[in-house]
């Protein structure tokens, strides 16, 4: 079964603003809460990306998840972790994933063992840029890196993570121009609810010429707690989240709501930042908050 080019692709290419959203895979072999959570996602955006053992932990893998999203009439995002198979297991991969018409790819590194692994072992047979690039060989040389022929050429879009940040005068984005060279197509980033930040790093990449070559859908999310807000910026690497918005959840009656309210926001201000192509949101277990939040930034 092969579907349509994909629909992010084509949302992105046609000048909209694309709005992703992400699930993390469930811990055991059920499909329930998966459709659960599609289902309320759908209406309000794009694409879905499937997470691939994130944090280093076991979850149904990102390409069973997608295909069950493909079949719910979702548009799913596969993330592709290094970390775990090497690139005889990758590239098999991505191609059930093309038999089902799974077009967007989100290649990464994948995040770090650590001490609770019970002794997994890390792979990296490849790292995020070669990995496109060998994404971007199959889709063009329509063969294996070996040279073996594919019986048909898939048609992968391919994006790729980054970490916002206050650039100084002598920053290149070096690693982001390498990925794009590589054949990265659209970047979605970690948290960034810092839009001063933004402003500036966008800037830096719009005078590196990578604004014209990359679709980049900024990281944000509806922060539930003050608490909550702390932790992600001290244990999510990369996450920015500015102490005038820690100090506006402590402040607030319901703490929760006002996460959504500031997302919505920062939605509305994203838009307007030259070189912004769509929002990436994120909020694990809580997908109604994404939605509500697409809604009262008018959205939906």
């Amino acid at each position: 079964m092969r579907g349509h080019d994909s629909s992010l692709q084509h949302c992105l290419e046609s000048g909209h603003f694309a709005l992703t959203a992400e699930i993390t895979p469930p811990r055991g072999a059920e499909l329930e809460s998966l459709s659960e959570a599609a289902a309320m996602l759908k209406p309000a955006v794009t694409a879905i990306n499937l997470t691939d053992g994130a944090g280093a932990r076991v979850r149904m893998s990102s390409l069973a998840a997608a295909i069950h999203m493909r079949q719910q009439g979702v548009e799913p995002v596969l993330q592709i972790s290094c970390r775990d198979r090497n690139r005889i297991a990758i590239q098999s991969d991505l191609l059930g994933a093309a038999a089902f018409g799974i077009h967007n790819v989100l290649a990464l590194t994948g995040d770090s063992l650590t001490a609770d692994d019970d002794e997994a072992t890390a792979v990296f047979d490849f790292n995020s840029r070669s990995l496109l690039a060998a994404i971007r060989h199959m889709n063009d040389e329509g063969t294996t890196l070996t040279g073996d022929t594919l019986s048909q050429k898939p048609k992968f879009f391919c994006g790729t993570a980054d970490l916002p940040h206050d650039p100084d005068d002598e920053w290149r984005p070096e690693s982001l121009l390498q990925k794009q060279a590589a054949g990265a197509r659209f970047v979605q980033t970690q948290y960034c609810f810092d839009m001063a930040v933004l402003r500036r790093y966008m800037q830096c990449l719009a005078a590196h010429g990578l604004t014209e070559r990359l679709y980049v859908l900024v990281g944000l999310g509806p922060l539930r707690s003050a608490d909550g807000a702390r932790w992600m910026r001290d244990n999510l690497h990369g996450t920015i989240i500015p102490d005038g918005l820690i100090r506006r959840l402590e402040a607030a009656r319901d703490p929760a709501q006002e996460g959504v309210e500031i997302c919505a926001e920062l939605i509305q201000e994203a838009r307007d930042i030259d070189g912004i192509a769509g929002v990436h949101l994120m909020a694990p277990g809580h997908h109604q908050a994404i939605v509500d939040s697409i809604r009262l930034a008018g959205l939906l």
